[in-house]
This record gives structure tokens, sequence and C-alpha cells, in this order.
């Protein structure tokens, strides 16, 4: 690995280890074994390594699982799917609760900061987008419109529900068959 490689590394270790407020440069750069002044190089500040650090480990732990999910419901009705995601989803909640615990530590640094905001920006955008394509990609008789929609819905349900799985772990304040039944009751089926 590179420096930057090794400081994202060092970053997510620590970050899970002492929480986003705990977690000082110095630390992180002797945990990714590299200068202190390699995170200035390679991402200007502390704060925008620890959000990049975090936007990776999440975006790939969580998107990944999501993905693998999302194709899982392939073939079957798009509402069907959905409801299978959504049951599943509390597992990987409780295998990434750490990292979902220091991103949301995060979260409050970012929503105080322009900077921050631009920065993580490009990722949400990129993120729905990913969710989007996956969803096509498992339905393909959904026009990119409605899988753009899903994507949409399928993003801020994980945000959403992540919190609250957050406040309570273990516990789903609506699993994927009551969040399927209420679509179906706002469609009027």
């Amino acid at each position: 690995m590179g420096n930057r490689e090794d400081l994202l590394a060092g970053a997510r270790k620590v970050i899970l280890e002492r929480g986003v407020a705990k977690a000082t440069a110095r630390d992180i750069a002797t945990a990714a074994g590299v200068s202190l002044a390699a995170i200035g190089y390679h991402f200007g500040s502390k704060d925008r390594l620890v959000t990049e650090a975090l936007a990776e480990a999440l975006g790939n732990a969580i998107g990944d699982a999501m993905e693998a999910l999302i194709a899982d419901g392939a073939g079957s009705a798009p509402l069907a799917g959905f409801a299978g995601l959504w049951n599943a989803m509390p597992g990987v909640f409780a295998d990434n609760h750490e990292a979902m615990l220091a991103s949301l530590e995060n979260i409050v640094r970012i929503v105080r900061s322009d900077e921050a905001r631009a920065q993580l920006g490009d990722q949400l955008t990129r993120a729905v987008t990913d969710i989007g394509d996956n969803v096509r990609a498992a339905h393909p008789e959904l026009d990119a419109a409605q899988a753009d929609a899903i994507g949409r819905l399928y993003f801020a349900l994980v945000q959403g529900l992540g919190v609250l799985w957050l406040l309570k772990p273990g516990e789903a304040v609506a699993d994927g068959d009551q969040l399927a039944t209420a679509i179906q009751a706002l469609a009027g089926k």
C-alpha cells in the first residue's frame, strides 16, 4: 500500500477504536506508519481524511451488502425484492455498528462545515446513482426513472433506518414486510 491507502486504513483503525472526536492526526499517522505531514499532503486536513475513510469504509461495507441483497431480489417482483432487502438490513447494520457510530459522529462535524459538505456531496450523489443502477440491473423491467427513484428511496431508508437502529440496536423500526405493506397501501393496493 502507498501512504494514502495506509492513512485511510490507519484512520479507520483509530476511529473505530476511539471515535472521531478522540482520533488525533498524530494517532492516525502512527497507526498508518507514516509522517504527520503525509496527512496534509494527501488529504489537506485530518477532517478530510476522516470523512473519506468513513465514507469509503461504510460505502464498501454497507454498499456492497446492499448491492448483494438487491441482486438477490433479481427475478422476483420489485416489491418482493424491496421487502427482502429491508428484512436483511438489520444484520448489515449489526455487522457495521462501530463504523456507523463513527460516521454519525462525523456527520455533526460535516454539517457544520461548508467544505466538508461539499466534499461529501459528490460521494452521496455517486452512492444514490450506484443504488439505482443496481436496482435496474436486478429489475430490468423498470425504466431508468423508476430505478433512480427506488435508488433514492433506498438511500433515504438506509440513512434513516440505520440511525434509528443505532438508537435501539437489534430492533428494527419497521421490517421489509411492513415497509412493503406501507408502499402497497400508498399505491392504493
